[in-house]
């Protein structure tokens, strides 16, 4: 006996676009970081602008949006990993298979 589980559609395409967008944005992350210190987006990920931010509550960065998906991924320890190819391409990997990515932070 076959147990089914319904899903409406914009469940579907919500959650695997979110997923998507995380897993890709973890992946570019971890190829610049790989690259060497003189390439031109290693340059531009590691740059500070010293620029003031407006008032209110600061919108979040990119970093910020890096970070929070990879202790969703790889806890605490996750940046030690980024260096290492292959135990990278095995977390994400993990991190796709078992839909890890579109679950919300708490």
């Amino acid at each position: 006996m076959y147990i089914f589980h319904i899903r409406h559609n914009n469940y579907i395409i919500k959650y695997t676009i979110v997923e998507t967008i995380r897993l890709h944005r973890l992946l570019w992350f971890g190829h610049v970081q790989r690259m060497e210190e003189n390439r031109i987006p290693k340059r531009v990920l590691c740059m500070n602008l010293e620029t003031t931010r407006p008032r209110g509550r600061p919108r979040n960065r990119w970093q910020d949006e890096v970070r929070e998906d990879g202790i969703m991924v790889g806890g605490e320890e996750w940046q030690e990993k980024v260096y290492y190819r292959e135990e990278w391409k095995k977390l994400l990997r993990m991190a796709r298979n078992h839909h890890i990515l579109h679950m919300p932070m708490e």
